[in-house]
């Protein structure tokens, strides 16, 4: 088993726990994208490296204080995300380094791109688009102002499932100090509004007006559960016109492009309501 190492990023003065085979991976991705991406879009490309990697959850909640963890050898839904669009930037930018790895990976995974404690992690969906939208790494493709295409619904925020159920959070089980500060971030998200695709227009082929969704956007997917926004994300991309899920699947524990549409998924998942969709930035 390869021991766990850890190195000093100077952007933020903090410390990076990782494996050789992960820092080794991720240079290897890096410098493989110059001759293998071409033209396809980067997001869709740097997923499909992930096919077949096992599926794990909970592997940031290491350790008694917050720390940058990179792991690319087991992955949940938003880790997967998180790495993949750590690497596209990396690949926009035309850094190919670990250190550069891990610094967009910080500015990815924390509010405004700063780690310091628990409470710095975008651990809501909300929190974490709307922090690297403001950062412009991704923007929301939905339309603002009135119902649009495939964008019918309207979704308003009220999420409190972190500070009502402290104790499903280690950190926040270990802190309970952590608790007023998440509180106030929930709170001053609850009310905002977004527009998004709901579950019975997923079923339109790519000709349509969902055709506006891309291979390689991002995919959040909508809850109806209290005190929650989303309960899984993903990477889509059109297959025979029609959509489907690139993921990480606890079902299947593994990161793989679904062979069933994406309505059919959604439509076995009784708490989701529909997507959001946010494309990374070239």
């Amino acid at each position: 088993m390869l021991a766990t190492m850890w190195m000093g990023i100077y952007m933020y003065a903090q410390q990076v726990e990782y494996t050789k085979e992960d820092s080794a991976q991720v240079v290897k991705l890096l410098h493989e994208a110059l001759t293998k991406r071409g033209n396809e879009n980067r997001v869709f490309y740097f997923g499909k490296q992930f096919l077949g990697l096992p599926y794990v959850a909970h592997t940031l909640e290491l350790g008694d204080t917050e720390h940058l963890i990179v792991n690319l050898r087991e992955l949940d839904c938003t880790t997967f995300v998180e790495t993949v669009v750590a690497l596209s930037l990396c690949d926009k930018q035309d850094k190919r380094s670990f250190e550069d790895f891990c610094n967009n990976l910080t500015t990815i995974r924390f509010r405004e791109g700063i780690m310091t404690d628990y409470t710095s992690r975008l651990h809501y969906f909300t929190w974490w688009a709307e922090d690297n939208e403001q950062l412009g790494i991704v923007e929301d493709i939905a339309p603002q102002d009135a119902p649009w295409g495939a964008f019918t619904d309207v979704q308003t925020i009220n999420i409190n499932y972190m500070s009502a159920h402290p104790t499903s959070y280690k950190q926040l089980k270990n802190h309970p100090e952590f608790i007023p500060a998440i509180r106030q971030y929930e709170q001053a998200t609850n009310g905002r509004t977004f527009r998004y695709v709901p579950k019975r227009n997923m079923n339109w082929k790519q000709p349509s007006s969902l055709g506006v969704i891309h291979n390689g956007d991002i995919v959040a997917m909508l809850t109806d559960k209290d005190g929650l926004d989303t309960r899984h994300i993903g990477i889509a991309f059109w297959q025979n016109e029609r959509l489907h899920l690139l993921h990480a699947s606890s079902l299947n524990k593994k990161v793989l492009m679904s062979k069933e549409t994406f309505y059919e998924y959604e439509m076995k998942q009784p708490k989701h309501t529909g997507i959001r969709v946010f494309r990374f930035k070239d």
